[in-house]
């Protein structure tokens, strides 16, 4: 008797489905990311960046299971590179971050808990990690502190907000029957 895998070529192309509509949205992300960080909205850039947590948000709602949210942000970075070239590997590394981190909050709860803080918390802890290191990789220290702070709160609130709509979209499509068996 043939195993029936957890990865089956269904839940796949669910995963590859979602990590293309999220990965047209990060190649867009992509494109207005130098203009955003050389315009003076540059404290705007938590937001933008905080788009990149979709694609594991929206594969764990509506598929609860495991390394869908890796399997998910690899094929939208993929996506995403098509977009910007120069940027894959910012893009594959960013997926493969923000997926690890989604899969370890997940994999705490033994992927049983599927409650909306256990989103919420992966959120908290994408947005702490890139606000940090955005900060100090591009010198946000020389901003004015309103600046600072303002970018630090938006930069910690945009994958949370980002994690509400994925949440949205991934109720919606389990509603819609994309997880039936």
């Amino acid at each position: 008797m043939a195993r029936t895998s957890v990865l089956s070529t269904r839940v796949l192309l669910i995963c590859a489905a979602i990590g293309v509509a999220t990965g047209i949205l990060g190649g867009i992300a992509g494109w207005v990311t130098p203009l955003l960080l050389a315009s003076p909205l540059l404290f705007l850039y938590g937001l933008v960046l905080g788009s990149h947590v979709l694609p594991g948000i929206i594969a764990q709602e509506v598929l609860r299971l495991p390394f869908v949210a890796l399997i998910t942000h690899v094929f939208a970075a993929l996506i995403a590179s098509a977009f910007n070239p120069a940027w894959s590997l910012r893009f594959i590394g960013t997926a493969l971050l923000f997926g690890l981190i989604q899969e370890g909050v997940a994999a705490l709860t033994r992927y049983r808990s599927w409650g909306a803080w256990r989103f919420f918390v992966s959120a908290l802890l994408i947005g702490v990690v890139v606000a940090v290191a955005v900060f100090f990789a591009a010198n946000l220290a020389v901003l004015p502190l309103w600046a600072q702070l303002l970018y630090l709160t938006i930069s910690v609130l945009g994958p949370v907000a980002w994690t509400a709509v994925g949440l949205a979209i991934g109720s919606s499509l389990r509603k819609a029957g994309v997880a039936r068996r």
